[in-house]
């Protein structure tokens, strides 16, 4: 992967790094996620919610059972899907709806919005079982407006951002450069007027050489999103944080980081295409963008909070006859120590 980046610097100078980012993660066929579908879970790079087992699904599931109760039962909704992988929780969700209300699972029309081949041939396979009631599409864009949920688990914070540094008295843009075919770090002014504009929300107060990352690209991700729906919900579960706790000066090289086989790396220009590259989520932004777009966004709270309210009736069920291997489930999604305090989520009503 690191060729095309090289002669893309050669003919046009050094890239944004929300492009580099870009070319290094979803380049057809050389691209991290354009490689395989073997990066989550034990014997790939990272876990996920979707890693511990069935539960997340299941309890996702009954929140979208809720949210179609609340629209009032309609004969036609969609669930869309944002960062879907091998389809193994869009498996687990379309599992329990079958289960567990047949009406709500027979007026559905499950979308999965995936660019990359690879993927939507996984996905496909991986949701056979459940294939009338899949819609596979590159984007959001075709999709026609009905009642329904959006969400992405883990996808925010794998959109390409900008990384930007305060020299003492401005901020500058950290560019991509080459010095002797090697990646590197090259500081530039700011002239992308949106990257400006998101800068200006941060102020000043910051220590020389203090490090950080903004995404620009939210309008362009979530506009299609809240068009698609006529009413309803969109959810994002991810790392991150509120835009005071993001950008505190204790935390002055950022949140970027690269995993491989479960380790965390701090060098993103080290073999583009071979590791995962992502930043945490400012969920500030987010629903700036949401509420711009018409939506009302809900406070934001963490995966542990979130699960359980949503879990109230099922885990009242569980007393007197436990299902273990459930429970345990749920302890891991829930536990502060585990993923319950490491995630967030955020609704957003249209």
């Amino acid at each position: 992967m690191i060729e095309p980046i090289q002669q893309r610097i050669e003919e046009q100078g050094p890239l944004s790094f929300a492009d580099y980012m870009a070319m290094a993660l979803y380049t057809p066929e050389q691209g991290y996620y354009a490689r395989g579908i073997r990066q989550v879970g034990r014997g790939g790079d990272f876990y996920t919610s979707v890693s511990v087992g069935s539960c997340f699904g299941e309890l996702l599931a009954r929140r979208f059972l809720a949210e179609w109760e609340r629209l009032g039962r309609p004969e036609r909704w969609r669930i869309t899907e944002c960062g879907a992988h091998d389809g193994r929780l869009a498996l687990d969700i379309l599992d329990a709806l079958q289960a567990s209300e047949p009406a709500s699972y027979g007026a559905l029309e499950y979308a999965i919005a995936e660019p990359l081949e690879n993927l939507r041939a996984a996905q496909a396979n991986t949701l056979a079982p459940h294939g009338k009631r899949l819609n596979q599409v590159k984007t959001a864009n075709p999709l026609k407006p009905l009642p329904g949920v959006v969400f992405g688990n883990e996808v925010l914070d794998a959109l390409p951002c900008q990384v930007i540094e305060w020299n003492g008295s401005s901020w500058q843009e950290c560019a991509v450069g080459m010095h002797e075919g090697k990646l590197e770090w090259e500081l530039r002014p700011i002239h992308d007027p949106e990257l400006q504009a998101a800068v200006d929300t941060l102020g000043n107060d910051f220590p020389r050489g203090y490090r950080t990352e903004v995404r620009t690209g939210y309008p362009n991700f979530l506009a299609p999103l809240h068009q698609s729906l006529s009413q309803g919900l969109l959810l994002w579960i991810d790392y991150g944080f509120e835009r005071p706790d993001y950008y505190q000066r204790d935390r002055h090289q950022g949140t970027l980081r690269t995993f491989e086989h479960h380790q965390a790396g701090n060098d993103p220009l080290v073999l583009p295409g071979e590791l995962d590259i992502s930043a945490h989520v400012d969920f500030t932004a987010v629903a700036e963008v949401s509420e711009r777009l018409g939506g009302k966004p809900k406070p934001l709270t963490s995966q542990g909070n979130w699960l359980t309210r949503v879990a109230k009736d099922w885990l009242l069920a569980q007393e007197g006859k436990a299902d273990a291997q459930a429970v345990r489930q749920f302890q891991t999604l829930t536990h502060p120590g585990h993923l319950g305090k490491a995630f967030q989520v955020l609704e957003v009503e249209v």
